[in-house]
């Protein structure tokens, strides 16, 4: 029975998954529903766990062909999370080594090739995480959009949505990204936007999925979308600031990853702009590799202390 590993990544809107051999060759790569269980239901969670196992045995046959798994996902500091994906695994029949750990772990772990620097995701939400030589640790953000997630997807949707409604009002200015935003969504009229943001059905994925809006605004000029996508930047910077200045990170390197920094080219180079102004010893990069793959490495590594 040829062994393998598994790499989950999830995210606020899906799970990536990624099997490699024992050396880290990639098998294969698939998508499933979102784990977050900030941001899912339990049942959800359970489900779309389920079909993570489901494909696997698909592709492999037997999951005891699974050496190690590790699971990165948002929303891991829920006290109930562990349980969740334990209970989840062990019902899909797999009892084999599992780790179980935050998405910023398995993306750090992914985007670097070396033991020290920092990572700063942007994507549904937002968090900054790094790693000194010593092995100190530390993070900024990743508290959820309730109370944080300050440049993420989730931030830029919201506003947006604010943007639109003060056009309304007459206490902004007028912007383009009011006719976006009703041409998305299927209506334009403020009633229905509002019943739309309120509704119980709607999540903060649905407000993220408005954030691609911003940058076709700001392609052209629009001041509103201009000013949201630089405070968005500033935001975003003052995650990193902390993390570097506490670590002694400042010659390191800070790979960026997310959709908002890999999609928008407005905000992620005008976070570049600062970080180079502020911290001009850190070197920014794309990430080596994603999460999953991160979550590969994590899952490897948990096998050389057997």
């Amino acid at each position: 029975m040829k062994r393998y590993v598994v790499g989950l990544d999830g995210g606020g809107t899906k799970t990536a998954v990624t099997v490699a051999d024992l050396s880290g060759n990639i098998l294969t790569a698939f998508q499933s529903g979102a784990i977050n269980p900030n941001g899912e239901g339990i049942q959800n969670v359970t489900t779309n766990l389920a079909s993570v196992f489901t494909i696997l045995k698909e592709k492999f046959g037997e999951i005891s062909g699974c050496a190690a798994m590790c699971i990165g996902a948002a929303g891991i500091s829920n006290p109930a999370a562990e349980q969740i994906f334990k209970t989840a695994a062990a019902d899909s029949g797999y009892h084999g080594k599992l780790i179980i750990t935050g998405d910023h772990i398995t993306a750090f772990y992914g985007a670097l090739d070396q033991p020290c620097g920092a990572i700063l995701i942007a994507g549904t939400g937002s968090i900054c995480y790094g790693k000194n030589q010593s092995g100190t640790e530390h993070r900024t953000g990743g508290f959820g959009h309730l109370i944080d997630d300050e440049g993420s997807g989730y931030a830029i949707g919201r506003d947006i949505l604010s943007a639109i409604v003060r056009e309304f009002d007459g206490r902004g200015a007028s912007t383009v990204l009011t006719n976006m935003v009703y041409h998305q969504l299927g209506f334009s009229d403020i009633d229905r936007l509002v019943g739309f943001i309120y509704n119980k059905a709607t999540n903060k994925r649905d407000i993220a999925a408005l954030s691609p809006n911003l940058t076709l605004a700001c392609e052209q000029q629009d001041r509103v979308a201009l000013k949201i996508a630089k405070k968005c930047a500033g935001e975003l910077e003052k995650l990193v600031i902390p993390v570097v200045q506490k670590l002694g990170l400042q010659k390191e390197s800070l790979a960026l990853a997310g959709s908002i920094l890999r999609k928008d080219a407005f905000i992620c180079n005008e976070l570049i702009h600062k970080i180079a102004s502020d911290l001009p010893e850190l070197t920014c990069h794309e990430p080596r590799h994603d999460a999953a793959y991160g979550a590969v490495l994590i899952a490897m590594e948990s096998l050389k202390t057997l």
